[in-house]
Protein backbone atom coordinates (compact mmCIF):
# COMPACT_ATOMS: atom_id res chain seq x y z
CA UNK A 1 0.00 0.00 0.00
CA UNK A 2 1.80 3.37 -1.02
CA UNK A 3 1.46 5.85 1.71
CA UNK A 4 -0.96 8.51 1.52
CA UNK A 5 1.55 11.46 1.96
CA UNK A 6 3.23 12.42 -1.16
CA UNK A 7 5.80 15.33 -2.26
CA UNK A 8 5.21 14.55 -6.12
CA UNK A 9 2.11 16.33 -7.68
CA UNK A 10 1.48 15.87 -10.88
CA UNK A 11 -0.72 18.60 -13.45
CA UNK A 12 -4.06 19.27 -10.99
CA UNK A 13 -7.12 19.14 -13.53
CA UNK A 14 -8.85 23.00 -13.40
CA UNK A 15 -11.92 22.07 -14.95
CA UNK A 16 -14.25 19.03 -16.04
CA UNK A 17 -13.27 19.63 -19.63
CA UNK A 18 -9.82 18.31 -19.35
CA UNK A 19 -10.57 14.89 -18.65
CA UNK A 20 -12.04 12.67 -21.17
CA UNK A 21 -15.56 12.56 -21.44
CA UNK A 22 -15.49 15.55 -18.73
CA UNK A 23 -18.92 16.54 -19.47
CA UNK A 24 -20.72 12.81 -19.10
CA UNK A 25 -18.54 12.51 -16.06
CA UNK A 26 -20.18 16.26 -14.21
CA UNK A 27 -23.15 15.17 -15.50
CA UNK A 28 -23.32 11.74 -13.86
CA UNK A 29 -21.71 13.07 -10.71
CA UNK A 30 -24.30 15.58 -10.72
CA UNK A 31 -26.98 12.81 -10.88
CA UNK A 32 -26.04 10.94 -7.82
CA UNK A 33 -25.57 14.14 -5.58
CA UNK A 34 -29.61 15.06 -6.53
CA UNK A 35 -30.80 12.41 -3.98
CA UNK A 36 -28.14 13.63 -0.68
CA UNK A 37 -28.04 17.44 -1.34
CA UNK A 38 -32.00 18.15 -0.58
CA UNK A 39 -31.14 16.37 2.83
CA UNK A 40 -28.49 19.17 3.91
CA UNK A 41 -29.64 21.85 5.56
CA UNK A 42 -27.50 24.33 6.96
CA UNK A 43 -26.38 27.77 6.52
CA UNK A 44 -23.37 27.00 4.98
CA UNK A 45 -21.68 24.93 2.36
CA UNK A 46 -18.07 24.99 1.20
CA UNK A 47 -17.29 23.42 -2.19
CA UNK A 48 -13.41 22.25 -2.30
CA UNK A 49 -11.17 22.61 -5.52
CA UNK A 50 -12.08 23.66 -8.86
CA UNK A 51 -13.91 21.09 -9.84
CA UNK A 52 -16.03 20.93 -7.05
CA UNK A 53 -16.91 24.60 -7.89
CA UNK A 54 -17.83 23.38 -11.13
CA UNK A 55 -20.94 20.85 -9.99
CA UNK A 56 -24.07 22.18 -9.83
CA UNK A 57 -26.04 22.11 -6.41
CA UNK A 58 -28.62 24.48 -6.81
CA UNK A 59 -31.13 22.06 -5.72
CA UNK A 60 -29.30 22.23 -1.86
CA UNK A 61 -31.31 24.03 0.60
CA UNK A 62 -28.34 25.55 1.88
CA UNK A 63 -28.09 28.81 -0.32
CA UNK A 64 -24.59 29.98 0.74
CA UNK A 65 -22.43 28.51 -1.14
CA UNK A 66 -18.77 29.30 -1.60
CA UNK A 67 -15.86 27.77 -3.51
CA UNK A 68 -12.34 27.22 -1.92
CA UNK A 69 -9.68 26.69 -4.97
CA UNK A 70 -7.11 28.34 -7.43
CA UNK A 71 -8.12 31.12 -9.38
CA UNK A 72 -11.19 30.95 -11.42
CA UNK A 73 -14.88 31.37 -12.68
CA UNK A 74 -16.24 29.29 -9.99
CA UNK A 75 -13.87 30.41 -7.65
CA UNK A 76 -15.24 32.21 -4.36
CA UNK A 77 -11.76 32.12 -2.03
CA UNK A 78 -8.89 32.17 -3.33
CA UNK A 79 -7.00 29.30 -0.63
CA UNK A 80 -5.35 26.24 -0.76
CA UNK A 81 -8.11 23.47 0.61
CA UNK A 82 -5.69 21.88 3.33
CA UNK A 83 -5.43 25.30 5.25
CA UNK A 84 -8.82 26.41 5.04
CA UNK A 85 -9.76 30.05 6.19
CA UNK A 86 -12.78 29.18 8.56
CA UNK A 87 -13.69 28.82 11.72
CA UNK A 88 -13.91 25.89 13.21
CA UNK A 89 -17.67 24.11 13.62
CA UNK A 90 -18.80 26.56 11.39
CA UNK A 91 -19.78 24.76 8.22
CA UNK A 92 -22.42 22.99 7.50
CA UNK A 93 -21.56 20.77 4.17
CA UNK A 94 -18.61 20.08 2.46
CA UNK A 95 -18.14 18.80 -1.19
CA UNK A 96 -14.67 17.17 -2.51
CA UNK A 97 -14.80 16.02 -5.95
CA UNK A 98 -11.84 14.58 -6.76
CA UNK A 99 -9.69 16.52 -4.44
CA UNK A 100 -8.03 13.66 -2.64
CA UNK A 101 -6.39 11.94 -5.98
CA UNK A 102 -4.30 15.48 -6.67
CA UNK A 103 -2.99 16.55 -3.40
CA UNK A 104 -0.03 15.81 -1.50
CA UNK A 105 -1.61 15.41 1.42
CA UNK A 106 -5.11 13.55 1.54
CA UNK A 107 -5.13 13.06 5.18
CA UNK A 108 -5.03 16.93 5.95
CA UNK A 109 -7.32 17.84 3.67
CA UNK A 110 -9.92 15.30 5.64
CA UNK A 111 -8.69 17.04 8.87
CA UNK A 112 -9.25 20.65 7.77
CA UNK A 113 -12.96 19.62 6.51
CA UNK A 114 -13.30 17.85 9.96
CA UNK A 115 -12.26 20.72 11.87
CA UNK A 116 -14.50 23.48 9.89
CA UNK A 117 -17.76 21.36 9.74
CA UNK A 118 -20.39 21.38 12.47
CA UNK A 119 -21.37 18.09 14.72
CA UNK A 120 -24.05 16.42 12.22
CA UNK A 121 -22.62 18.14 8.80
CA UNK A 122 -22.40 16.17 6.35
CA UNK A 123 -19.20 15.36 3.42
CA UNK A 124 -19.81 14.25 0.51
CA UNK A 125 -16.68 12.98 -1.91
CA UNK A 126 -16.52 11.57 -5.33
CA UNK A 127 -12.96 9.91 -6.62
CA UNK A 128 -11.62 7.39 -9.03
CA UNK A 129 -11.97 4.00 -7.85
CA UNK A 130 -8.55 2.05 -9.15
CA UNK A 131 -10.40 -1.48 -8.99
CA UNK A 132 -11.74 -0.52 -12.44
CA UNK A 133 -11.42 -0.02 -15.97
CA UNK A 134 -10.08 3.23 -15.30
CA UNK A 135 -7.59 2.33 -12.42
CA UNK A 136 -6.18 -0.74 -14.96
CA UNK A 137 -6.22 2.20 -17.68
CA UNK A 138 -3.87 3.78 -15.06
CA UNK A 139 -1.20 0.84 -15.53
CA UNK A 140 -1.35 1.79 -19.36
CA UNK A 141 1.98 3.28 -20.67
CA UNK A 142 -0.14 5.50 -22.69
CA UNK A 143 -1.42 6.92 -19.32
CA UNK A 144 1.66 8.43 -18.19
CA UNK A 145 1.12 12.52 -17.62
CA UNK A 146 -2.18 12.61 -19.11
CA UNK A 147 -5.41 13.23 -16.54
CA UNK A 148 -7.27 11.40 -14.99
CA UNK A 149 -4.50 9.06 -14.55
CA UNK A 150 -1.62 11.79 -13.33
CA UNK A 151 -3.26 11.59 -9.57
CA UNK A 152 -3.16 8.94 -6.97
CA UNK A 153 -6.27 6.59 -6.93
CA UNK A 154 -6.97 5.54 -3.62
CA UNK A 155 -10.23 2.88 -2.99
CA UNK A 156 -13.24 3.87 -1.56
CA UNK A 157 -12.03 1.46 1.41
CA UNK A 158 -9.14 3.47 2.40
CA UNK A 159 -10.89 6.74 2.52
CA UNK A 160 -13.61 5.75 4.57
CA UNK A 161 -11.48 4.14 6.79
CA UNK A 162 -10.06 7.70 7.24
CA UNK A 163 -13.08 8.84 7.97
CA UNK A 164 -13.64 6.49 10.34
CA UNK A 165 -10.78 7.66 12.36
CA UNK A 166 -11.90 11.45 12.51
CA UNK A 167 -14.69 10.54 13.96
CA UNK A 168 -17.21 10.69 10.48
CA UNK A 169 -20.32 7.80 10.02
CA UNK A 170 -20.14 6.52 6.51
CA UNK A 171 -24.25 7.46 5.63
CA UNK A 172 -23.52 6.24 2.19
CA UNK A 173 -21.11 4.05 -0.40
CA UNK A 174 -21.96 4.08 -4.18
CA UNK A 175 -20.15 3.04 -7.80
CA UNK A 176 -21.08 4.41 -10.94
CA UNK A 177 -19.58 4.77 -14.28
CA UNK A 178 -18.06 1.20 -15.56
CA UNK A 179 -15.94 2.65 -18.47
CA UNK A 180 -12.45 3.50 -18.95
CA UNK A 181 -13.00 6.73 -19.07
CA UNK A 182 -10.07 7.07 -21.75
CA UNK A 183 -10.65 9.64 -24.93
CA UNK A 184 -10.59 7.20 -27.82
CA UNK A 185 -13.33 5.68 -26.25
CA UNK A 186 -16.70 5.98 -27.33
CA UNK A 187 -19.36 5.23 -24.73
CA UNK A 188 -21.91 4.03 -26.93
CA UNK A 189 -19.95 1.06 -27.80
CA UNK A 190 -19.88 -0.82 -24.04
CA UNK A 191 -23.76 -0.19 -23.60
CA UNK A 192 -23.93 -3.73 -22.90
CA UNK A 193 -21.01 -4.32 -20.29
CA UNK A 194 -22.25 -1.23 -18.72
CA UNK A 195 -25.58 -2.88 -18.12
CA UNK A 196 -23.98 -6.23 -17.29
CA UNK A 197 -21.15 -4.57 -14.76
CA UNK A 198 -24.21 -2.83 -12.97
CA UNK A 199 -26.01 -5.73 -12.01
CA UNK A 200 -23.49 -8.29 -11.05
CA UNK A 201 -19.99 -5.89 -10.76
CA UNK A 202 -21.61 -2.78 -8.92
CA UNK A 203 -17.62 -2.61 -7.02
CA UNK A 204 -16.08 -1.95 -9.93
CA UNK A 205 -17.36 1.43 -11.58
CA UNK A 206 -14.81 4.02 -12.15
CA UNK A 207 -16.00 6.54 -10.30
CA UNK A 208 -17.01 6.38 -6.27
CA UNK A 209 -18.76 8.76 -3.76
CA UNK A 210 -19.11 9.02 -0.53
CA UNK A 211 -21.43 10.49 2.22
CA UNK A 212 -20.26 10.87 5.77
CA UNK A 213 -22.11 12.75 8.72
CA UNK A 214 -19.72 14.44 11.67
CA UNK A 215 -20.40 12.75 14.30
CA UNK A 216 -19.26 14.27 17.88
CA UNK A 217 -19.89 12.59 21.47
CA UNK A 218 -21.25 14.87 23.80
CA UNK A 219 -19.82 15.22 27.10
CA UNK A 220 -21.39 13.89 30.21
CA UNK A 221 -20.23 15.22 33.64
CA UNK A 222 -19.71 13.09 36.42
CA UNK A 223 -20.99 14.48 39.58
CA UNK A 224 -18.77 13.53 42.42
CA UNK A 225 -19.84 11.49 45.08
CA UNK A 226 -20.29 13.36 48.38
CA UNK A 227 -18.98 12.03 51.06
CA UNK A 228 -20.53 13.11 55.15
CA UNK A 229 -18.00 14.26 57.42
CA UNK A 230 -17.89 12.79 60.81
CA UNK A 231 -18.87 15.62 63.50
CA UNK A 232 -16.13 16.38 65.58
CA UNK A 233 -16.56 16.59 69.35
CA UNK A 234 -14.04 17.58 71.44
CA UNK A 235 -13.04 16.30 74.84
CA UNK A 236 -13.38 18.95 77.13
CA UNK A 237 -9.89 19.65 79.82
CA UNK A 238 -11.79 20.72 82.27
CA UNK A 239 -13.95 17.99 82.86
CA UNK A 240 -10.79 16.49 83.90
CA UNK A 241 -9.69 18.88 86.41
CA UNK A 242 -13.15 19.03 88.19
CA UNK A 243 -12.47 15.26 88.90
CA UNK A 244 -9.51 15.28 90.27
CA UNK A 245 -10.77 18.14 92.44
CA UNK A 246 -13.50 16.45 93.92
CA UNK A 247 -11.29 13.57 94.02
CA UNK A 248 -8.88 15.36 96.37
CA UNK A 249 -11.74 16.98 98.18
CA UNK A 250 -13.09 13.23 99.16
CA UNK A 251 -9.97 12.26 100.09
CA UNK A 252 -9.47 15.58 102.68
CA UNK A 253 -13.06 14.58 104.29
CA UNK A 254 -11.95 10.73 105.36
CA UNK A 255 -8.34 12.05 106.81
CA UNK A 256 -6.82 9.80 104.48
CA UNK A 257 -3.44 10.33 104.60
CA UNK A 258 -2.22 8.18 101.54
CA UNK A 259 -4.44 9.74 98.90
CA UNK A 260 -2.72 13.05 98.53
CA UNK A 261 1.04 12.60 98.03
Amino acid sequence: MKPALSFQEGPKPLSWQQFPHGDYLRTDIERKMEQWLPRMFGYHMLKLGNLSGELNTSISMIKHQVCVAEPGPHTGVVADIDELPFYEHSIDACILSHCLEYHSDPHHILREAHRTLIPGGYILITGFNPFSLCGLAQMLPFSGQKLPWTGRFFTPARVKDWLNLLGFEIVSDERFIYSSLARGNRLSRFEFWRTFAKQYLKPMGSVYMLVARKRVAPLTPIKPKWHARPQFSPVKGAGLRQTSKQHYKTCDQENNTNCIK
